[in-house]
């Protein structure tokens, strides 16, 4: 039996995107499968009683090395702000491409901590900055020191010790560029090198405070239990900015998405299922409730959406338990079905992400194709014709054509980049003033107002005719042939409506780096928490996948 791909304009809608939960696909986790048989080691902690100083962490394997280099600064508590707009944090990182030299560290501990401002070169790979939760680290290191753990309770709810407020790679600011390392096996899957980062730091945090307990109570000071090392993870907040990367990057998204869709279907033509792919699916889907039910939100939309997962998750896996026969043929396909017409979108999507745990054959090859050379695509055949042009719209854009931009609820918001945050925004048309600074990320209008201009256009003029006179919309004529390609390049929904819902595209993306819990703060920016329940380097030898579930 062969299934056919899901349709784009169903799976790339925004709710449907913004459904997402992380899979075997996601970043974090394939990274940590990728390194766990790498020589972990801490190289240099050079820190003083207070936890200021420096720290290398690296993973070797044959004759490759990858350092992450750690600079601890007092900070006023004036001066800390997750903003993008700051310019102190308690910690600053860098992964450095190999083992650094003195000379090295150095030239970095001049220039790490300034970050954006920072003079680095190829050498360097990734940069991050990170803030404390001072309320967690300082009961930690009270409690560590009187020789007593934490609170558990305080703990679980916060979910780390440290934040990071960026982390930038690929060309930044003087570092490597991605050409340099590109065709390094081991760092192949998107992000790969920016989760080791943030791997690294979280190791970082658990030796700083336990170093800063000790140094408060030498004689009386315990170590933090490892039990609660692994429940503790990395912050982070993440807001408008994301939002832009899933429009810019046509395909990246494309390959991310392909990657998803692919291994659905290939699980769903499976005609015969194991006992033991039966039981792992099952075990997993059953034991992630937990994981559901720890989220903790203050957002009146994200409790909504929490509940009706929760109810329909229950009532699938009762379905499970009582009625469906998983020897059927092709039983992964029924039960798809049966979701389609019974559940809704973000426990479809759920159970979607939880039916690749048990076939690491199938998912584990397409980790390899979730990067995209994205330069090779930009080039417009200009050769081409407006009737070519037209009939893509046709078959790529169908309900976005549909859409009347003359109404003022289609038309309403407007995406700028604020000059005192420095960051992405969404504003009102008609309310606020800057739309003549209006970002190009008005996608489907632009198809629109592309489609009229073609339609007065002849049909046999070629694209280069077409653009000596539009050239204003070349950028999306160019997006049109992408997605004539590539058919999950792009998002089918109009990101300036009325109904737009910007933490579905920070969802969307999230996923696929491997965040378990999702805690928005409004529609715009929400909380997350990377790499807790992960195994803490040491254990990696010993790695169990499935410790998403645990």
């Amino acid at each position: 039996m062969s299934v056919p791909l899901r349709d784009p304009n169903v799976v790339m809608k925004l709710s449907r995107l913004g459904s997402f939960h992380q899979s075997k696909l996601s970043f974090l986790r394939s990274f940590l499968k990728e390194f766990k048989d790498w020589e972990y080691k801490r190289d240099l902690f050079k820190l003083n009683e207070h936890g200021y100083g420096t720290a290398v962490y690296s993973f070797k394997k044959k004759n490759r090395v990858y350092s992450l280099i750690c600079f601890a600064n007092e900070l006023d508590e004036n001066d800390r702000s997750d903003r993008v707009i700051a310019t102190k944090w308690d910690t600053a990182f860098t992964l450095f491409d190999g083992v650094p030299a003195k000379q090295d560290i150095e030239r970095l501990k001049n220039e790490v901590p300034k970050q954006e401002f920072g003079r680095l070169s190829f050498k360097e790979l990734t940069l991050s900055r990170a803030n404390k939760s001072v309320r967690v680290f300082n009961h930690v290191v009270e409690s560590l020191s009187k020789g007593v753990q934490p609170d558990r309770e305080l703990l679980d709810k916060v979910g780390y010790l440290y934040r990071t407020t960026a982390v930038y790679g690929s060309g930044k600011f003087g570092l490597a560029d991605r050409f340099r390392i590109k065709d390094r096996k081991e760092i192949y899957g998107p992000f790969r090198l920016e989760m080791m980062l943030v791997y690294l730091v979280r190791q970082f945090t658990f030796d700083q405070v336990n170093h800063v307990a000790k140094n408060k109570n030498p004689k009386k000071a315990v170590k933090l239990d490892p039990e609660i090392c692994r429940n503790l993870g990395i912050g982070n907040s993440t807001g408008l900015g994301m939002a832009p990367f899933i429009v810019n990057h046509p395909t990246l998204l494309n390959n991310w998405i392909s990657a998803r869709e692919t291994s659905l279907k290939k699980i769903r033509e499976i005609r015969n299922i194991s006992n033991e792919e039966i039981e792992l699916f099952l075990d997993c889907l059953k034991k992630s409730i937990k994981n559901i039910t720890s989220w903790n939100t203050e957002s009146e939309y994200q409790i909504i959406k929490i509940k009706s997962l929760l109810s329909d998750l229950n009532k699938f896996i009762m379905h499970l338990d009582r009625e469906f026969n998983f020897k059927q043929d092709f039983a992964f396909n029924e039960m798809y079905l049966h979701l389609e017409k019974n559940y809704c979108e973000e426990c479809i999507e759920y159970v979607v992400s939880m039916m690749m745990e048990p076939f690491d054959d199938i998912v584990t090859p397409l980790i390899q194709e979730m990067s995209s050379e994205e330069g090779k695509y930009f080039n417009i055949p200009t050769e081409r014709t407006v009737a070519e042009l037209k009939t893509i719209l046709e078959n790529k854009y169908s309900e976005i054509l549909n859409i009347d931009f003359s109404k003022k609820e289609n038309n309403l918001n407007f995406w700028f980049i604020s000059k005192n945050k420095e960051e992405p925004r969404l504003a009102n048309r008609f309310d606020e003033n800057g739309a003549d600074l209006e970002q190009p990320l008005a996608i489907a209008r632009d198809v629109k107002k592309l489609y009229d201009l073609l339609s007065i256009s002849k049909n046999s003029w070629t694209i280069a005719k077409f653009l000596s006179t539009n050239n204003e919309l070349r950028h999306i004529v160019r997006r049109a042939f992408i997605v004539e390609k590539f058919p999950y390049s792009e998002i089918q929904d109009n990101t300036i409506g009325q109904e737009i819902m910007p933490i579905d595209m920070l969802r969307l993306k999230l996923s696929f780096f491997g965040a378990l819990k999702f805690d928005p703060r409004s529609d715009k920016w929400l909380r997350i928490c990377m790499f807790q329940g992960a195994p803490l380097p040491e254990q990696l030898k010993n790695y169990d996948e499935y410790w998403v579930y645990n």
